[in-house]
């Protein structure tokens, strides 16, 4: 997982702020899990992870993955709701798209 004071940097909230810390630990469990189900990979925090070696369509957790959930993370807590009134949509999931494409696997 993405450490908390990563994810509150990255939404701009105050580390001192608490309020919702758990709420972001949510959506950061489930950013990991879209990932998985986006790439139909197993995601891997490290090589030494057990299952690592032995899963040849595994997923290390680097930059690109780390930047795909900080960004919707970031999206989710902004817009809490389905929908958004008064404003312009935005690509948030283009740009997640466009980091994880390379690591997806294609198939039935």
């Amino acid at each position: 997982m993405i450490e908390l004071s990563t994810v509150k940097e990255h939404c701009r909230i105050e580390p001192d702020f608490v309020d919702d810390d758990n709420l972001l630990e949510i959506y950061s469990r489930a950013a990991w899990r879209h990932v998985e189900k986006w790439t139909r990979r197993t995601l891997y925090k490290m090589t030494t992870d057990p299952g690592y070696e032995v899963d040849e369509d595994r997923l290390l957790f680097d930059d690109d993955v780390r930047a795909a959930m900080l960004l919707l993370i970031g999206h989710w807590y902004s817009n809490r709701e389905a929908v958004v009134i008064g404003q312009t949509p935005s690509e948030v999931p283009f740009a997640v798209e466009a980091l994880l494409q390379p690591y997806k696997i294609y198939g039935v």
